[in-house]
């Protein structure tokens, strides 16, 4: 594909600055979603609303749905649907800047996996961006034991399993389409949601009101209070993730991921000015030293030497 697309680094980056503006903000309402409905049906719902669009762009000859290795792409999906689960059921009780850190420290993971699992070697320069990395995700987290809550953790789980699925993506995905990929995440991110609901359906748990209650609520009648804001979320992620797809299509990808860790600039400011949510010193220096050891690994990842 490469080979017919000329590269435009420029382009790129505005193109992956604009899907972090809008993922930024979107995001943000997913506090307010968790306030009446659930996790799953969220999922559920979101899933519903974005596979029509994507159906419609495959339509227009602009990407197949249909996979080549059905049980690769499935996997890899899978990964990244549990990533995605761990950072959306965050988002209901730590701070959107925290539950971003914990997510973007998947470029630590990958290379942690690489060099312990894979057995690559990843060089000195990355093995000090990988500690760096891990002093700020110990900033996000508290820096005392009575700040640390293990729900923090949640964001960071999640981080693994999207490092996990950006990992299997390279080596068992290369001749997939993005569209394929995309469409099989909202598949088995419902999947989860349905199976999810039927269990606490059957065990009969009791979800908490509020925000407490969005990881064990099942499914809700009345949408009136959330449902906009998961068509919101629906189209704005569709549109999101498909500008991310088109950066890392004509750009190259040491270049563009840099850009990526502008979200850390438009997250927490659209979470201070629409949802209230202040952010602490120590946060942000966490913050900054997880986006310096991804800004490290990137250009050593596109360095030669």
């Amino acid at each position: 594909m490469r080979d017919f697309i000329p590269v435009n680094n420029r382009k790129a980056g505005l193109i992956m600055v604009l899907a972090m503006f809008i993922i930024g903000f979107i995001d943000n309402y997913i506090v307010v979603i968790a306030e009446t409905a659930s996790l799953w049906q969220f999922q559920i719902m979101r899933a519903g609303l974005a596979m029509p669009i994507l159906i419609i762009i495959s339509a227009f000859g602009m990407g197949r749905l249909r996979p080549v290795r059905w049980w690769a792409v499935y996997f890899r999906s899978f990964l990244t649907a549990l990533s995605m689960l761990f950072y959306f059921g965050s988002l209901a009780f730590v701070p959107f800047s925290d539950a971003l850190a914990g997510l973007f420290t998947a470029p630590i993971f990958v290379l942690l996996i690489s060099a312990f699992f894979l057995k690559q070697a990843i060089g000195s320069i990355r093995v000090i961006a990988v500690i760096i990395g891990f002093l700020g995700i110990l900033l996000v987290l508290g820096n005392t034991t009575e700040e640390f809550s293990y729900i923090s953790l949640l964001p960071t789980i999640g981080g693994f399993f999207y490092a996990c699925g950006s990992i299997a993506t390279r080596q068992l995905c290369m001749g997939e389409t993005t569209l394929s990929m995309l469409a099989a995440l909202l598949v088995i991110q419902a999947f989860i949601g349905f199976v999810a609901i039927f269990c606490l359906s059957t065990f009969g748990f009791d979800a908490p009101p509020g925000a407490d209650g969005f990881i064990l609520r099942t499914w809700v009648w009345e949408m009136s209070p959330f449902i906009w804001w998961v068509v919101l979320q629906a189209v704005g992620a569709t549109v999101g993730v498909g500008l991310i797809f088109r950066a890392y299509q004509i750009g190259d990808a040491s270049y563009v991921s840099i850009y990526e860790y502008s979200v850390f600039i438009f997250g927490p400011a659209f979470a201070w000015v629409l949802v209230d949510q202040p952010i602490a010193k120590l946060q942000v220096m966490g913050i900054l030293c997880i986006t310096f050891a991804g800004v490290m690994i990137a250009l050593r990842s596109g360095s030669t030497s």
